[in-house]
């Protein structure tokens, strides 16, 4: 066996408070914030000089974790563009399951989240949409339906 699971998706932010805020609106729950700094942070991301802000967000199951980190030296790439479309090379969203999209989208909008275009039925089954939060980070919603 080549891998035991999956620990975290880690995505580098602007603002560290308002990633933490949109994604504890989504049902996240934030387990904790630490700094992390020195040669082993170095060497692991191949720069110089690192000194990260971060937080960890657990999904409710206790499953999941995002790692958002917010670098404080070197400072943070701003990524081109800025809010590339979803057919850009690389990786571009995280997934989550919810009990329902609509109330999720109005929950997430107090928090700058706007959907990309709308929400869109597949088949019987989902109800599925993507909404662009802090930074631009974008998140994918599905309702299971039927």
């Amino acid at each position: 066996m080549t891998i035991r699971r999956m620990d975290n998706v880690g995505i580098v932010v602007e603002d560290l408070d308002a990633a933490v805020e949109f994604f504890a609106e989504l049902g996240m729950e934030l387990e904790g914030r630490a700094e992390v700094a020195g040669p082993w942070a170095d060497r692991t991301v191949g720069l110089d000089g690192v000194r990260c802000a971060i937080a960890m967000m657990r999904t409710p199951d206790g499953h999941s974790r995002l790692e958002l980190a917010k670098y404080l030296t070197p400072a943070a790439v701003p990524s081109r563009p800025s809010r590339p479309p979803h057919n850009t090379v690389g990786m571009h969203r995280v997934m989550f399951a919810v009990d329902d999209i609509h109330d999720t989208i109005e929950r997430l909008r107090s928090h700058g989240g706007e959907v990309v275009d709308e929400v869109a039925q597949f088949e019987d089954a989902h109800l599925l949409c993507y909404v662009r939060g802090p930074d631009g980070i974008l998140v994918g919603l599905a309702q299971e339906i039927g």
